[in-house]
């Protein structure tokens, strides 16, 4: 990883951090591939439970670097993603290419991702944040699907997490024309979970809730939940009952159930963690 992305490790939560201030965040290829090293790192530790994703300095993200466009009008091309990888290849084994990676990554981990949003979520750097699975984000932040403005489509996942928070005709709406939209406007239509003028320090909040949860039963609800938006009822419910079984009875269900019962916090170990 470099020094793109910050990452701090406490009592289960990681705190990521877009970690480039001077340029708003801008992703350049080394922002990308930090935002999927480090989402990487993060699916493959077992004592993160939950993750807060935000932007240092005065903004989330002002998507694209702008030399990237720079480049494109004098024939350079789309660049890469970074370690010398065009952005349109895959890793092994994900649906999402290098370009998708930096905002469909968090929908892909396994646990829950709160985003925290201030400042401008422009371009790429909002589809970071639709990744995620919660979004607090300040009433006067400023969000647009800007990629028409460059004679493009939303290709960071996109397409797949807006259609899945708001009406399909206000996607288009936005996507169509690349309007600007405030944090309260975000909160009306649906792309923002939280309207709240400390979008930080609630998303940590909430996190420090999610990290006293079992941590199996939070997991396999974000599975279920993810997977509900696809596929039919049948296979939902079959689903549902499945996870189900492999959850009731386990070490760490009935830890949970104890601390309930004698009013104490859970004491989950990574050992107790339910393997499927």
């Amino acid at each position: 990883m470099s020094d793109r992305v910050s990452v701090a490790i406490s009592e289960g939560i990681a705190d990521i951090r877009l970690n480039r201030p001077e340029k708003m965040n801008a992703l350049d290829p080394a922002m990308f591939q930090a935002l999927y090293e480090t989402g990487r790192a993060v699916a493959d530790d077992p004592d993160v439970r939950v993750v807060v994703l935000s932007g240092e300095g005065r903004c989330f993200s002002a998507g694209l670097d702008t030399s990237n466009f720079a480049a494109m009008a004098g024939g350079g091309g789309a660049g890469t993603g970074g370690g010398g990888r065009s952005l349109f290849d895959k890793p092994e084994g994900s649906a999402a290419n290098y370009a998708q990676q930096p905002g469909w990554i968090w929908r892909d981990l396994p646990v829950p991702v709160i985003a925290a949003v201030h400042g401008v979520a422009y371009g790429g750097g909002l589809q970071i944040a639709l990744g995620a699975d919660i979004r607090f984000v300040a009433p006067d932040a400023r969000m647009s699907v800007m990629e028409i403005k460059w004679g493009l489509i939303p290709d960071m996942s996109g397409t797949q997490t807006l259609r899945n928070l708001v009406r399909l005709d206000v996607a288009k709406d936005l996507t169509f024309t690349g309007r600007v939209v405030s944090g309260t406007e975000a909160g009306e239509i649906g792309m923002a979970t939280y309207v709240t003028e400390q979008p930080l320090e609630d998303a940590l909040a909430m996190a420090r809730v999610i990290a006293s949860k079992s941590p199996s039963a939070i997991r396999t609800a974000k599975t279920l939940l993810n997977d509900s938006v696809v596929g039919s009822f049948e296979e939902g419910l079959a689903r549902e009952a499945s996870f189900q079984a492999k959850l009731i009875g386990k070490p760490e269900q009935i830890e949970t159930v104890k601390a309930q019962l004698e009013g104490r916090p859970a004491a989950y170990a990574p050992s107790q963690q339910n393997k499927e």
